[in-house]
């Protein structure tokens, strides 16, 4: 990694701010309609998948604590390997859309393997035949993702980076809106008992929930075409081999890297989330609804957190989403009430809406065009050595000390993370340079 200077540490906020790319809020609709058609097509998709997988993401905890018996600890190890795996193979599928060129076969196969696998959860009679169901579908995930977000950054300039981003986390989390609430009324019309379904009425919902993610590769089949890269004098100078390595990446790339791998480490699977609000006596009826609120806020803060970022400056975004984090996990160390849970949860979408469009539009600013889908590759990585060993140790607190402390200790992490982000990260790299 290398010695952290200390002059970069005193970077300050302010120099991120560029006078001449201020815009008014009221022109953000206008900018979202001139959005490069694949862009459009890349959101819808996503849309898409993303309803299919939060019809069954909120209540998968609950059909493998109740319906098969899994503790805590066992949901921690399903949801962490199965991350964890996803998070490896985006590194190797963004290297070799770098090397090749081609980013749309990859993005195709992630899809169609994560839409065949979905169904299998019908069938599933252990945690451990859950486990493989959720490895191949988040198998796909790997292999699209980092490609996909290559895709969306070579096809838009710098300026608009943080508003295609937004658009494209806004678009996955309306689909994932949609999902729960579809849940819900799945729930109300197969179950007749509510607060505990049956293995039969959880294996008509999966079903029925592989629908839309078979919907999703028709879309990314048909309508999504391989990005076109914008040359210009300044990026068709130097052409960089692709390797599968931090060299020849920015340090601040580097440290950045790093910074996110301990904010992961706080950031374990959200099914612990859905556990905490259970026990605090939300039904299991209302668990859709409490996931589709949620990311009815994540929606809405994505429209305008990616844009402010490209306005106000990348790190500003990210610093305030993860402390913002660190706040919200704070809270349901404490919580005690099923309002109080409504209102955390509110407020965890915005935690989203600020960062996470922020943080991909960074890795397209720190590194070489031809190097970025390693470089989201590299990102990915970076939440996969870590996303295991989060929800393993969310797991392993819980049920050794309990709630309060498990949620404390992330809390803790996940603030030290923005705070090193503050100091030690410039926001000004490869991007910026070549491309403004």
């Amino acid at each position: 990694m290398g010695k952290i200077d200390t002059d970069d540490a005193a970077n300050s906020f302010d120099t991120e701010i560029d006078s001449g790319k201020h815009e008014r809020i009221s022109g953000l609709w206008g900018r979202y309609r001139r959005l490069p058609r694949n862009v459009v097509a890349i959101s819808l998709v996503s849309l898409l998948n993303d309803a299919s997988s939060e019809i069954i993401y909120p209540l998968l905890p609950v059909f493998l604590s109740l319906t098969l018996g899994a503790s805590p600890g066992v949901v921690g190890r399903i949801e962490g390997t199965a991350e964890s795996i996803s998070s490896l193979l985006k590194l190797f599928a963004g290297y070799f859309s770098d090397r090749h060129g081609k980013r749309k076969g990859f993005v195709v196969f992630g899809y169609a393997l994560a839409s065949f696998a979905r169904p299998l959860l019908a069938f599933a009679t252990s945690p451990y035949q859950v486990l493989a169901i959720r490895l191949t579908d988040r198998v796909g995930k790997g292999i699209r993702s980092a490609p996909r977000d290559a895709m969306i950054a070579d096809t838009v300039a710098i300026e608009e980076r943080g508003l295609a981003f937004g658009f494209h986390r806004a678009m996955d989390h309306t689909g994932a809106v949609l999902g729960p609430l579809i849940g819900y009324l799945l729930v109300l019309l197969f179950a007749a008992d509510r607060n505990a379904p049956t293995a039969g009425d959880f294996t008509k919902i999966f079903l029925l929930a592989s629908i839309p993610a078979f919907a999703a590769v028709f879309v990314v089949t048909f309508f999504v075409r391989e990005a076109q890269k914008k040359q210009t004098a300044r990026n068709a100078i130097v052409t960089t081999p692709v390797r599968l390595s931090l060299q020849g990446f920015d340090r601040n790339y580097k440290r950045f890297l790093v910074i996110v791998a301990l904010f992961t480490l706080s950031n374990s699977s959200d099914a612990f989330l859905l556990l905490r609000a259970q026990s605090t006596g939300v039904s299991v009826r209302s668990i859709p609804l409490l996931w589709a609120m949620l990311h009815v806020s994540k929606v809405v803060s994505s429209l305008f957190g990616g844009h402010l970022s490209d306005i106000l400056g990348r790190r500003r975004l990210i610093v305030s989403g993860w402390l913002l984090y660190a706040a919200v996990y704070a809270g349901f160390a404490f919580v005690s009430n099923q309002g109080s849970v409504w209102i955390l949860f509110l407020i965890y979408g915005i935690y989203f809406g600020l960062a996470e469009g922020a943080e991909k539009a960074l890795v397209a600013d720190l590194v070489k065009p031809e190097q970025r889908g390693t470089a989201y590759g590299l990102y990915n990585l970076a939440f996969g050595i870590t996303v295991l060993p989060a929800s393993l140790l969310m797991g392993e607190l819980w049920d050794w000390r309990g709630p309060q402390t498990a949620f404390l200790v992330s809390a803790i992490l996940g603030g030290s993370a923005a705070l090193l982000l503050m100091m030690f990260v410039k926001t000004r790299g490869y991007g910026q340079a070549v491309e403004s």
